[in-house]
C-alpha cells in the first residue's frame, strides 16, 4: 500500500494501523517530518517529494482530499490502473468487524477520541486511530486486541459517512468547512446522515451545543437511542460544580443515582464535556465507571491541544490546533485560568482562505477577548488564494470588537514581536491549524536572550 501525503495527522494514523496489521507500506509526503522518521521506524518506506517512481511494486494507492489531482504519483496510478482508495475507505476497512465507535463534531474530536482510549485503559486494549498524537502513548493509532475501535471521525469532506459506525459521538456542530458543504444546512444535514447510519446502534452527544442539542431532539422523535451529557439539566450524564483551577479542571459528574469528581489535566470546561463524552462511552461498554473516571484523571492530552511547549523569562508558551472561532475563544477561556494576574497573549494564524473569508468578524470577537493579538497572514494548506483575503482581515476585525492587534504577515517576523511585547507572568500562545506550531521553540529561544 502506498500513502500520498503520509505525513498528515489522518493518513499517518491509518498507515501505521497497516503497518501494526502486517501490511507493505510505502508513502510520501512534500515535507520531512518526526511523523516520516516513526513511520519508518515502525517499517514503512518512506519518502521526501512525490516523484512517479514510488509506485513500483505497489499494489493499492491511498489518498487523503488533499490530494490534488496533478499530483505526479496520483498521476500515474491512473495511468497504472492501480486501485485508488480514499483515506476514509482504507480505514474502513481496517475496522473491519470490530466495534466502530466513531468521535465526530466540529471541535474536540481528537481530545474526545483520546480520553475515550484513555477511560477504556483499564478495560482492555482498544483499537484506534486519531488525527494527533497521544502524548501518553506517543503514538495517534494502534491495533489492538479487544473488540473496541476508537476512530477520529473528519466531517470536513464528508468521509465520516464511509465507516461502519455502531456508537456515534457528537461534540458539537457549529458550521465549518463550507467550501465542501456549502451552507450551515447542508454542514448540519451531513451530521445528521452520520448519526443515522444503517450500522449506528446509539448517538452520544452535547446536549450544551446547540446543534447537537437540536440533533438528538430530531432523533429521539424518529425513536432512535440517544444519550446526552453536559452542565444542562436533565442530561443523562451531568456535570456541575465546574472548578478551572491552571492546568486542571473538575467537576462532579453524576449518572442516574451515581456520582464521582471528575478531574482532568487539561484547562477549560471544554475538556471536561469531552472527558464527560469519553465516560459516556465507556458506560456504553459496560466497563467500571470508578476506573473509568481514574483513567481519565491519568491523562495528559495530545499534541497541539493546549500543550506546553516550555518556559523561559517568566513567560509561559502554549501551543494549540485552534483554527475555527469557537475553539479560539474556548482556548483563550481555557488560557485565562492558567495565566491567572498574567496577560493572554495570542498569534494566530488563520487557516483556509475560504474559512477566512467567512468567518472573519467572528474570529475578531473571539481573538479580542485576548490582552494582545498578533495575526499572521492565512495559511493556505490546500486551497488556492481568494482576492482581498488575507490574515489583514482578521486583525481589522480584532480591532473593530475592542482588541488590541497588530498585523504581522510573515511569520519568519513574529518571534521578535512577540518576545517585545511579553513581560514575565504571561501566557503567550500560538494558534491555528498551519506552520505557527514551529513558532513556538523559536520564541523560547527569543525570550531565553
Amino acid at each position: 500500500m502506498h500513502f500520498i501525503a503520509i505525513g498528515g495527522a489522518g493518513m499517518s494514523g491509518v498507515a501505521s494501523g497497516f503497518l501494526a496489521r502486517g501490511a507493505h507500506v510505502s508513502g510520501s509526503d512534500q515535507h520531512d517530518s518526526e511523523i516520516l522518521a516513526e513511520l519508518a521506524r515502525e517499517g514503512a518506506t518512506v519518502w521526501v517529494g512525490h516523484d512517479p517512481s514510488h509506485l513500483e511494486n505497489v499494489d493499492t494507492v491511498v489518498v487523503s482530499s488533499a490530494v490534488h489531482e496533478d499530483n505526479p504519483e496520483l498521476a500515474e496510478a491512473r495511468r497504472l490502473g492501480l486501485p485508488i482508495l480514499h483515506r476514509s475507505l482504507a480505514l474502513a476497512s481496517l475496522i473491519g468487524c470490530r466495534a466502530a465507535i466513531c468521535v465526530a463534531g466540529t471541535h474536540g474530536k481528537t481530545t474526545t477520541s483520546a480520553m475515550c482510549v484513555a477511560g477504556l485503559a483499564h478495560a482492555g486494549d482498544p483499537s484506534y486511530v486519531i488525527g494527533g498524537t497521544m502524548l501518553d502513548t506517543g503514538t495517534g493509532a494502534h491495533i489492538g486486541t479487544c473488540c473496541a475501535f476508537i476512530v477520529e471521525a473528519d466531517e470536513s469532506d464528508g468521509s465520516f459517512l464511509q465507516y461502519p459506525t455502531q456508537v456515534a459521538v457528537i461534540t458539537g456542530i457549529d458550521a465549518d468547512h463550507l467550501d465542501n458543504w456549502g451552507t450551515p444546512e447542508h454542514y448540519a444535514e451531513g451530521f445528521e446522515a452520520f448519526a443515522t447510519g444503517d450500522s449506528v446502534g446509539l448517538v452520544i452527544l452535547d446536549a450544551d451545543n446547540e446543534g447537537a442539542r437540536k440533533l438528538g431532539e430530531k432523533l429521539r422523535t424518529q425513536g432512535r437511542s440517544v444519550m446526552t451529557y453536559g452542565e444542562t439539566e436533565g442530561c443523562d450524564v451531568r456535570l456541575s460544580d465546574v472548578s478551572l483551577n491552571g492546568f486542571t479542571s473538575q467537576a462532579l459528574l453524576t449518572y442516574g443515582d451515581w456520582s464521582a469528581q471528575l478531574r482532568v489535566n487539561l484547562p477549560g470546561v471544554h475538556n471536561l464535556h469531552n472527558a464527560a463524552a469519553a465516560f459516556c462511552v465507556g458506560e456504553v461498554l459496560e466497563t467500571d465507571r470508578d476506573e473509568v473516571v481514574k483513567d481519565l484523571a491519568s491523562f495528559h492530552g495530545t499534541a497541539r491541544r493546549f500543550q506546553r511547549v516550555g518556559e523561559a523569562g517568566g513567560i509561559t508558551v502554549i501551543d494549540d490546533y485552534a483554527h475555527h472561532p469557537t475553539e479560539v475563544a474556548a482556548t483563550i477561556a481555557a488560557a485565562r485560568a492558567v495565566a491567572g494576574q498574567g496577560r493572554v497573549i495570542v498569534c494566530f494564524q488563520p487557516h483556509l482562505f475560504s474559512r477566512t473569508k467567512i468567518f472573519a468578524d467572528d474570529f475578531g470577537t473571539a481573538l479580542a477577548r485576548a490582552d494582545q493579538t498578533v495575526v499572521l497572514d492565512v495559511y493556505p494548506a490546500r486551497e488556492e488564494p481568494i482576492e482581498g483575503v488575507t490574515g489583514e482581515l482578521v486583525a481589522d476585525a480584532v480591532r473593530d470588537h475592542g482588541g488590541r492587534v497588530r498585523y504581522v504577515p510573515d511569520i519568519d517576523d513574529a518571534a521578535d514581536v512577540l518576545a517585545g511585547m511579553a513581560a514575565p507572568g504571561d501566557l503567550l500562545l500560538t494558534v491555528g491549524a498551519g506552520s505557527v506550531t514551529t513558532l513556538g521553540p523559536v520564541l523560547l529561544k527569543r525570550l531565553e536572550v
